[in-house]
């Protein structure tokens, strides 16, 4: 009789469909201090040894988000945490993400586009 165990599975990462993998990790890597973990002319995967990372992945006719607008769908969305929201907006914005005119809960949080049109939010809840 064998005894069968629960293999471990764990959280790895978020994967963003892009145009430019290596373009959408400088961002991502300035904007949370991680570092290349492993990179082909097709992907990046970011993080920091042991913790979960962002991937980017080269989609040939990859199509930006046009959130609000349900016409093409955001396809991936992360919160990030932070102190100061006025703050972490013009840090975000001058390493190249935009802001768009929809903002749902300006003062509890901030929605951002990443520079291949990724909605994510800035808030001070987490």
């Amino acid at each position: 009789m064998t005894t069968q165990t629960t293999p471990a599975i764990r959280y790895a990462a978020v994967t963003f469909d892009c145009a430019d993998p290596a373009g959408l990790a400088r961002f991502y890597g300035e904007l949370l201090g991680y570092r290349t973990l492993f990179a082909t002319d097709d992907f990046v995967l970011l993080g920091t040894e042991g913790t979960p990372g962002l991937g980017f992945t080269r989609v040939a006719d990859y199509r930006p988000p046009t959130w609000p607008d349900p016409a093409q769908g955001k396809q991936a969305h992360i919160e990030l945490g932070v102190d100061d929201l006025d703050a972490a907006e013009r840090r975000i914005l001058e390493l190249g993400a935009t802001k768009p005119g929809f903002q749902p809960g300006e003062k509890r949080w901030r929605v951002l586009l990443d520079p291949a049109g990724h909605p994510f939010c800035i808030t001070t809840l987490a």
